[in-house]
């Protein structure tokens, strides 16, 4: 435990922000869900890099260029490692999951989908998850699909696999939900899709600070990250698919990096992964894309894991405790998120409290409507850890809890 703790402490000295008080109180960030906050060795690469080779990527001939490239090349494979794909083909750079998601509808599913496929999503879903699919199907003249939950938060697979039949074209699945913090069987998806020649797309912008992953393992043919969920910088993130898929796949977008040769009467497209790379990239956020998944790899996956999962049993705890809290999302499986209900007080006047002490959280559907609707509520209250957070941290926001319990009902 002293081990433990010192570590912590060690940690969070690495986030400037966490160390200032909000209305006269010391910050309790709990909102980790939608973004994480960045250590000094994110915030550095940054400023390192305007400071140093600030310089478009490829095809420069000067130094500060091909020093640029080579930064921004290195971080491509240190990506290709992070999710253990084969190639850096594979791997191509996004402003994060919302486009790397839309990528592979405008480009799988123009190409590949056809009238009266069907498209299978849950009821879990992040809107960047349903609407692009919404938008395809209404293109195309396919059918959207949604595969439903239990009363637990848990995607029901018996249902899941009654849907799937010869006519689906497409699985996109959230790997973590962001709202119910429900981990679903990835795997067990992908083999189901598979069986019946289905491609499989993760969404995985939850799932990459809270655990490993592994598309070999998987088995996948999409997954999409966003950097700003794992202690990287906001408008950065990437898209990995498999090299046989890209290959054969429409480009995204059109213009400078994603050619070979152009001329007024055709146009050839550049190898992977440049051919989904159209204009001058997010640089910067690359880099520090780097940075953060360094800074993963040097705290260690198996520490992430044990003090997450200690946040969350300690978090789960304490806030049932409270007489007329209800916990929305109860999955066997589940990740550090807790989405609440206390009471009948509504969800924003809570965090309009809790904020007033110092206690960040998020409020309202998260985006997630559609799932709010089969629920038969507006919103939750929701409180998401990181791996800086303490289990002090939660007492502070039991207390808050408490207070606001007394003020709104």
């Amino acid at each position: 435990m002293v081990l433990t703790t010192t570590k912590i402490e060690t940690i969070r000295k690495q986030f400037p922000i966490l160390n200032q008080e909000l209305n006269g109180k010391p910050l309790v960030y709990f909102d980790n869900a939608a973004t994480s906050q960045k250590p000094l060795s994110v915030i550095k690469a940054i400023e390192d890099y305007y400071k140093t080779i600030n310089s478009n990527v490829h095809r420069g001939v000067h130094q500060l260029s091909q020093l640029a490239t080579d930064a921004f090349e290195e971080s491509r494979e240190v990506c290709r490692e992070f999710v253990n794909a084969k190639s850096i083909k594979e791997i191509n750079f996004t402003k994060g999951t919302t486009e790397s998601i839309n990528l592979v509808a405008y480009s799988f599913g123009r190409k590949f989908v056809s009238k009266g496929d069907e498209i299978i999503i849950s009821e879990m879903e992040h809107h960047s998850n349903i609407v692009p699919w919404q938008i395809l199907c209404e293109e195309r003249e396919a059918v959207l699909k949604i595969a439903p939950i239990n009363s637990k938060g848990e995607l029901d697979m018996e249902a899941f696999e009654n849907l799937i039949s010869a006519k689906t074209k497409l699985v996109s699945i959230v790997f973590i939900s962001n709202s119910l913090g429900t981990i679903n069987p990835a795997k067990r998806i992908i083999e189901l899709a598979h069986n019946v020649g289905a491609k499989v797309m993760l969404d995985a912008a939850q799932a990459a600070p809270h655990q490993k992953l592994d598309v070999q393992d998987l088995d996948c043919d999409f997954l999409s990250l966003s950097a700003h969920k794992m202690f990287g910088p906001t408008g950065m993130g990437l898209l990995y698919g498999k090299e046989e898929i890209l290959e054969e796949m429409l480009p995204y977008q059109a213009g400078g990096e994603m050619i070979k040769e152009v001329s007024f009467e055709k146009t050839t497209y550049n190898e992977l992964p440049f051919k989904f790379e159209a204009g001058t990239p997010n640089i910067s956020g690359a880099i520090a894309l780097k940075a953060s998944i360094d800074f993963i790899n040097e705290i260690g996956w198996d520490f992430i894991e044990q003090q997450e999962k200690a946040l969350l049993d300690y978090g789960t705890e304490r806030l049932t405790e409270i007489e007329g809290l209800k916990i929305i999302g109860t999955a066997d499986n589940k990740a550090s998120v807790i989405s609440f209900l206390l009471g009948d007080a509504h969800p924003f006047d809570v965090g309009v409290l809790l904020d007033n002490m110092g206690i960040a959280i998020r409020t309202g559907h998260h985006c997630c409507q559609p799932l709010m609707n089969v629920l038969g509520i507006e919103g939750t209250c929701r409180a998401s850890f990181a791996v800086y957070n303490t289990k002090e941290e939660i007492d502070r926001l039991y207390e808050g809890l408490l207070r606001a319990q007394k003020m709104l009902m």
